[in-house]
């Protein structure tokens, strides 16, 4: 049976943030992901995860100005130092709250700059992020991500994460498999997801269209779920999606999938 973590950055959002981890606990989630801790002390994070028996499944690496529209910033060559900066603050959020995955989100391609270049800069910090993180136990994800939502975004299809893993050659850098997103993308979940399983770290999940929890659109999550539990996928699957109902009316899907009665 697959392992569901709620993403307390979209699920929840009725409540204050640290307030959505007892939340995410009394609806039955065992892990919980979002974007970014360090906003909050890693003291606050950790009494919460203790206090609800959580784990805490995955956070991103420092995505520079989100308020602004920034999406990442590995993939910026005049943002090498602020990248490697983000690594360690990272680290020791991970070390803290027991997290022993991070995400790295390669940005928008900045303008201006040549596309090898970008990517150039991109393997390079994913490199030094992988061997950082590796020496505290910690796997790096690498994630594509559509860009309907985000235009101009620097990894879109799996074949770019995939690119990117070979070119760094580590073996602390997994693809993050939203399949929302590769909906959007390319589709063929299910051939894609068996294809790279030994390269998958980490999956995500919303439907398409809108971005609402499973049921309200046209992936078959029922299939994808015994799916991904045939073909050995024993990680987690992150719940990343906009509740269309609010959060409590959109967890049937949830309870149907973990067999609660």
């Amino acid at each position: 049976m697959p392992k569901f973590c709620a993403n307390l950055s979209m699920l929840f959002n009725e409540f204050p943030f640290l307030d959505r981890f007892s939340a995410a606990a009394k609806e039955g989630f065992t892990g919980v992901e979002y974007l970014f801790p360090y906003p909050f002390s890693r003291m606050e994070i950790t009494e919460r995860l203790a206090t609800n028996n959580l784990s805490q499944v995955l956070f991103n690496l420092p995505a520079g100005d989100w308020e602004k529209g920034e999406r990442g910033i590995a993939c910026h060559p005049d943002r090498i130092n602020e990248f490697k900066d983000g690594v360690g603050r990272a680290i020791d959020y991970a070390k803290a709250l027991n997290c022993k995955m991070v995400n790295c989100l390669a940005g928008i391609a900045p303008l201006g700059v040549a596309r090898e270049k970008a990517w150039e800069t991109l393997v390079s910090n994913v490199s030094f992020a992988a061997a950082a993180l590796a020496k505290e136990g910690i796997l790096l994800v690498v994630e594509p991500i559509n860009t309907y939502d985000i235009p101009g975004f620097f990894l879109s299809r799996s074949a770019d994460g995939i690119a990117v893993m070979d070119a760094v050659k580590s073996d602390n850098v997994k693809l993050q498999y939203d399949l929302y997103h590769m909906q959007r993308m390319e589709g063929e979940l299910a051939a894609t997801s068996q294809n790279l399983l030994s390269r998958i770290g980490h999956v995500q999940l919303a439907d398409n269209p809108g971005r609402n929890e499973p049921g309200t659109g046209e992936i078959n999550y029922p299939f994808i779920f015994d799916h991904l539990d045939r073909i050995g996928y024993g990680g987690w699957i992150g719940c990343e999606y906009k509740p269309k109902a609010g959060t409590g009316e959109g967890l049937g899907w949830f309870k149907t999938a973990r067999g609660a009665k």
